[in-house]
C-alpha cells in the first residue's frame, strides 16, 4: 500500500513539472520566421544602396562647387554637378509616378536631356528635391507585386520600359550611371565620396 502511494505522489510530481514546463513553454514568445523575399523587398534593398550611396554625394559637395563642371579634356556641353543630381532626380519622378499610375510634378519628363524645374537652384532646395524623388520611389516600389509586376503599364514614360518592375530596376541602373560621374566630380575638387572613405585602397601600389 505504501508502495503504490509512493507511485502515485511520484506520477502526480511528475505530472504537475511536466504542466509547468509545458505552461512555461507555451507563454515563451515564438521566434518570427524572416519574411521570404518579394519582388518590392529585393527592388527596395537595391533602391536603398543606391539612394544611400547618390544622396551622400549629393551632399559631399560643396554648394560653391555645385556648378561645377570638367573643363580639361573634351566635357565641352557635360552637365554641372548640379544638373547631373537634379536630372537624376527629375527621372525619378517620372519612373515611379508611372508605376504609381500618377501624373509626375509639371515640367517633368524622362527625357534624356531634362536637368529639372529651373527654379530649383540652391543646394538646400536640390537635395530635398533628390530625398522626396527617392522618397517617392520607395512608395512606388512597395506596390510591386508578383501579379503585376510585369503588368504592361498604360502610359510607360519610355516605351521599351513598359513594366512597373523594369522601371524600378532601371531606375537603380540610371543613378548608379550618374553617380559615376559625380564622384569624378568630387575628386576633381579634392573630395572623397562618403561611400569610398575608410575603405581600403582598391589600387594598393598606387600604379
Amino acid at each position: 500500500m505504501k508502495r503504490a502511494a509512493g507511485f502515485l505522489v511520484v506520477t502526480v510530481l511528475g505530472l504537475l513539472a511536466g504542466g509547468r514546463t509545458a505552461l512555461g513553454q507555451q507563454t515563451t514568445p515564438m521566434k518570427k520566421a524572416a519574411a521570404p523575399p518579394t519582388i518590392a523587398s529585393v527592388m527596395q534593398t537595391q533602391l536603398g544602396i543606391v539612394e544611400h550611396e547618390f544622396v551622400g554625394a549629393a551632399e559631399a559637395m560643396p554648394e560653391d562647387k555645385y556648378n561645377f563642371a570638367p573643363t580639361e579634356g573634351n566635357f565641352k556641353g557635360v552637365r554641372t554637378f548640379a544638373q547631373e543630381v537634379k536630372h537624376v532626380a527629375t527621372v525619378n519622378y517620372a519612373f515611379f509616378s508611372a508605376i504609381l499610375g500618377q501624373a509626375p510634378p509639371p515640367g517633368v519628363s524622362a527625357n534624356e536631356q531634362m536637368n529639372g524645374p529651373d527654379d530649383i537652384q540652391s543646394k538646400e532646395q536640390i537635395v530635398k528635391y533628390l530625398k522626396d524623388s527617392f522618397a517617392l520611389g520607395h512608395k512606388a516600389i512597395a506596390t510591386l507585386t508578383m501579379r503585376d509586376a510585369v503588368t504592361p503599364l498604360p502610359k510607360p514614360p519610355i516605351s521599351f520600359l513598359n513594366t512597373g518592375l523594369a522601371l524600378a530596376s532601371f531606375s537603380c541602373t540610371h543613378a548608379f550611371d550618374h553617380y559615376g560621374q559625380m564622384v569624378e566630380y568630387l575628386r576633381m575638387n579634392g573630395i572623397v565620396p562618403p561611400a569610398s572613405q575608410g575603405a581600403p585602397p582598391a589600387n594598393p601600389g598606387g600604379k
